[in-house]
């Protein structure tokens, strides 16, 4: 039986389909390569609230410099290498308090200090809802460091700020919009505002 012979433009055809399919298989090799770690975050106890899904879609790419990573856990977002700022969707709604509270874009947040406290450097927030710097991929622990919830809205959302790394200011106004995606039902009240409430 004679030999069938492809035709010349059929025979580059073929080659040039191996060489792209090569290339790209080298090209997807080195991008997955060079990905960084995940950075490991326990997740809320409420992180399958329905709610969270639409705030996490709408979380942006970058919070001025750093840029957002991969985590290991639901409802979660990280940004910085080493990570400055970690992100988790479900915490506990906070109840009334006397602890600082902001209003940044439509958005309360309560804020405690963290750049005292003895929790050990980690990206994990704890399960008591004390949550420890956000430098989990570094060595050093706590500097500059603060824990914000959101106040008046459920399920609540968690940051860790490490402040040396990263302005508060610029995370709380890039982040407003997607946080305001769970709907808000309270909102702080300054001592102005509590002296006006009827007594008793």
């Amino acid at each position: 039986m004679p030999r069938r012979i492809m035709p010349r433009s059929r025979r580059r055809a073929a080659v040039l389909v191996r060489a792209a399919a090569l290339t790209s298989t080298l090209v997807l090799g080195a991008s997955l390569s060079a990905c960084s770690a995940a950075v490991s975050v326990d997740p809320a106890p409420d992180a399958a609230d329905p709610a969270c899904a639409p705030e996490m879609i709408a979380m942006p790419d970058t919070l001025g410099d750093a840029g957002l990573r991969t985590t290991t856990s639901q409802a979660t977002a990280a940004w910085g290498d080493p990570s400055a700022v970690i992100l988790r969707c479900g915490v506990p709604t906070p109840g009334p308090t006397t602890d600082r509270c902001v209003t940044v874009n439509g958005v309360d947040w309560v804020i405690k200090d963290l750049t005292t406290a003895s929790a050990s450097p980690s990206a994990s927030p704890s399960s008591s809802g004390a949550s420890p710097a956000p430098s989990g991929d570094a060595t050093e622990g706590p500097n500059d460091t603060y824990l914000l919830t959101t106040f008046g809205r459920t399920p609540a959302t968690e940051l860790v700020i490490d402040t040396s790394k990263i302005s508060s200011a610029t995370v709380l106004a890039t982040i407003a919009s997607a946080v305001a995606k769970v709907p808000q039902t309270k909102k702080c009240i300054g001592e102005s505002e509590v002296a006006q409430l009827p007594q008793g």
